[in-house]
């Protein structure tokens, strides 16, 4: 992958038609920033091509979150702000507005509607897609004061040798992590307000499973898809070879396995793991394509006799620039710009 809108080959098996195969309807709530394969296409005009913004194949999306984030700027309208078309400066003004206006909250509501009509008897496939914690770095309502600039940690220094990427990632503006204190401080609080409010809708849905009678037979996976800097090494968002862009959150709470629940282990686990941990989970063979390894020993308490013990992360950093007109798109591959 060079970046988002990577087509992802349409040969290939992916996490929502594995469960199609097993009875699911597989349903997203927000986003995949998927490209579409461009041999699925009959013409070079078909607008899928102009878009990192599709939806991974066999997904039903219920809730587009994808830019323009059009239910919940229409959402937004409703309650008396309208942005037009800057539909990023929605994000930007978060801490402006109350909380319960968020986009997170807006997402997590949305899916309650629609689990409201889940009848409790059927099983249900779903992924609910967070964009937060993410820049532009600000917080919602009460969450943007959570945490004091004053009060929080401040980065890891950049050390005076570094790599060529690194090197050109502190002179990019999209990477280089401001220069001041205070910048900093800022920045690093606002984050940490975003994975407050994350952590509190996690909350609400899993409530919510307990409500409705499902949290004892409802496998729950949290994870993202890439880290942040946040200043450390003098860089802000995730491009780099430093842990904090590639060590993410990985939690599974499998109901079948109480006894473990709690547990971390300090082996090497990637997302590669996860679509063979579900398959296995909802009784499908584990597609032969999977570079990945099922979690499900972990899970029951055993560590594999087999299992790696390193991972490795490639980044062809030569190819770095992308024309911003249309970010990602399948049609617009990098050029490249060597610094």
């Amino acid at each position: 992958v060079v970046a988002n809108g990577t087509p992802l080959d349409d040969r290939f098996d992916n996490v929502a038609r594995m469960a199609l195969r097993a009875g699911y309807e597989p349903t997203i709530f927000g986003y995949t920033d998927q490209g579409v394969d461009p041999r699925t296409t009959q013409s070079g005009d078909d607008p899928r091509l102009s878009t990192y913004q599709g939806v991974l194949p066999g997904f039903n999306r219920v809730l587009n979150l994808s830019e323009p984030y059009p239910p919940w700027i229409d959402h937004l309208k409703q309650h008396g702000f309208d942005f037009g078309d800057d539909y990023n400066n929605a994000l930007r003004t978060e801490p402006d507005r109350h909380e319960d206006l968020s986009i997170s909250t807006f997402l997590t509501d949305e899916f309650f509607k629609w689990l409201d009509h889940q009848e409790p008897s059927k099983p249900w496939f779903t992924h609910l897609s967070y964009l937060r914690p993410h820049p532009p770095y600000a917080a919602a309502g009460k969450w943007s004061k959570q945490y004091s600039p004053d009060e929080v940690d401040l980065p890891i220094t950049a050390s005076d040798t570094r790599h060529p990427l690194h090197e050109a990632a502190m002179n990019l503006e999209g990477t280089a992590a401001p220069k001041t204190e205070a910048g900093l401080r800022e920045m690093r609080a606002q984050y940490y307000g975003m994975i407050g409010e994350v952590d509190h809708h996690v909350g609400r849905v899993c409530e919510k499973l307990r409500e409705r009678g499902e949290w004892q037979n409802t496998i729950v996976i949290i994870t993202a898809d890439h880290g942040e800097q946040l200043g450390d090494h003098g860089l802000k968002e995730k491009l780099g070879f430093f842990d904090a862009s590639y060590r993410i959150i990985g939690i599974v709470r499998d109901p079948n396995n109480p006894h473990t629940h709690g547990t971390t282990i300090e082996e090497f686990t990637e997302n590669v793991d996860i679509m063979p941990t579900i398959a296995e989970a909802i009784g499908v063979p584990v597609p032969l394509q999977c570079d990945g390894a099922p979690l499900t020993d972990f899970l029951r308490g055993i560590t594999p006799t087999r299992w790696r013990n390193g991972a490795t992360y490639e980044y062809d950093w030569r190819h770095i620039y992308i024309d911003n007109s249309e970010q990602g798109a399948a049609n617009n591959w990098p050029r490249d710009r060597r610094l």
